[in-house]
């Protein structure tokens, strides 16, 4: 019997937040009474005034296929928001395409550059699917892991580092997940620099840009010296609009890159949804700004609230983040022997779904992601039936 190639999708696991949703029905069919933080997803509905049109449009028959780039007057509005919030100058017509979801932006922005064998730096802790999505693609993912004790701080050195002449892209999440921390102006002009010196490809995801914490100014390399002609940006509305569900994103970067980009896009999804296109022209209202400001405020109180409560249980080390929704506490002092082990602890004692650290990065294995994008009442929850479990357990001293 001659052998068989072994399917790519073979090569990767499954999404581990995607996972845990399963885990969550699991426990529920069980009569386990679950509190899922392990998961990204804002808690609030979509805003009622990007609701309205999209009915319209699906009232009136807005069904059909739109040009695989977009919906011209979207890309236009995406254009203007990046002039004006991000300070970068795209041509709509060249420059920008709307996709199915910010995840399907970032697949196919690394399908424009990258090949077999290529190899993309990603700092970590990092988003689960970076990685999968590289190797997808026939390209190698080489961590680059930042410190927690250094605050996940990321230097010229440490990139240029892990440089080999297979280097195409390197690619950078501010705010991140799941660290919640942002890119400062030296790190990311140290980004641009070794890009520069190795002609490497920026690819950059602003999915959580808008929620902010402490008027932390958001950076967007594709805008500063040096990063305007090789940063591709993705971005979306999944997060900052609470529109999950609705498979919305966008990328935006070179034309000639954005060529390549599109024949991806034109053989895969052709377009992103006709009717939810036309809705989403209402996200870049006024009206739709304060209603992220709105949720931005609560996630603000939320984030407080967290960071305090899990820095008072022994043995727990909770930094406070600068953006996203995420916290990432060290479990290291709780006396388990992974992150996977607490989580598995902390769902059978407690009801409570955390995603281990370790999915994001090898220097987050002693610790857990816990998203506060969850309604205040069940977040209050949460916190107490771990405060009450782990406190029950001896802290031991990290070496």
């Amino acid at each position: 019997m001659s052998a068989r190639p072994v399917p790519v999708a073979r090569s990767i696991g499954r999404s581990p937040t995607v996972a845990l949703l399963d885990e969550v029905e699991r426990q529920r069919v069980r009569g386990v009474e679950v509190v899922n933080l392990g998961g990204g997803e804002p808690d609030f509905p979509t805003p009622e005034h990007i609701v309205r049109p999209t009915v319209r449009a699906l009232e009136a028959g807005f069904t059909h296929y739109t040009p695989s780039r977009g919906l011209p007057e979207l890309r236009e509005a995406i254009a203007a928001k990046l002039l004006v919030d991000n300070g970068i100058a795209a041509d709509p017509a060249t420059d920008v395409i709307v996709t199915p979801s910010a995840k399907h932006a970032m697949f196919i922005a690394l399908a424009g550059v990258i090949g077999p064998g290529d190899e993309v730096l990603v700092p970590s802790p990092a988003w689960v699917s970076y990685a999968p999505m590289i190797g997808l693609l026939g390209g190698r993912p080489v961590d680059v892991p930042l410190d927690p004790r250094d605050g996940y701080g990321l230097t010229a050195d440490q990139l240029a580092a892990a440089v080999t002449p297979r280097t195409r892209a390197v690619l950078v999440n501010s705010p991140n997940n799941p660290t919640g921390r942002m890119l400062t102006p030296a790190e990311a002009d140290a980004v641009i620099r070794v890009a520069r010196r190795h002609d490497l490809t920026i690819l950059v995801d602003e999915i959580y840009e808008y929620i902010r914490y402490r008027d932390r100014p958001h950076l967007s390399l594709a805008a500063r010296p040096g990063g305007r002609g090789r940063t591709i940006t993705v971005n979306g509305f999944s997060k900052s609009h609470a529109m999950t569900g609705w498979r919305l994103g966008y990328v935006v970067g070179p034309p000639a890159v954005m060529r390549d980009v599109l024949k991806v896009q034109e053989h895969t999804v052709g377009c992103a949804s006709s009717f939810v296109q036309r809705g989403a022209l209402a996200a870049f209202t006024p009206e739709a700004r304060v209603a992220v400001d709105e949720m931005v405020a609560s996630y603000d109180a939320r984030r407080g609230y967290v960071v305090d409560a899990l820095n008072r249980i022994p043995g727990v080390v909770c930094p406070d983040p600068e953006g996203a929704f995420y916290v990432l506490p060290d479990i290291s002092g709780l006396g388990f022997g992974s992150a996977g082990e607490c989580a598995a602890w902390l769902l059978e004692r407690t009801g409570v779904v955390v995603a281990p650290g370790g999915a994001f990065g090898p220097t987050a294995e002693q610790h857990v992601r816990l998203s506060f994008a969850t309604a205040p009442h069940l977040l209050a929850t949460a916190i107490d039936r771990l405060g009450e479990a782990l406190a029950s357990r001896e802290p031991t001293t990290s070496g």
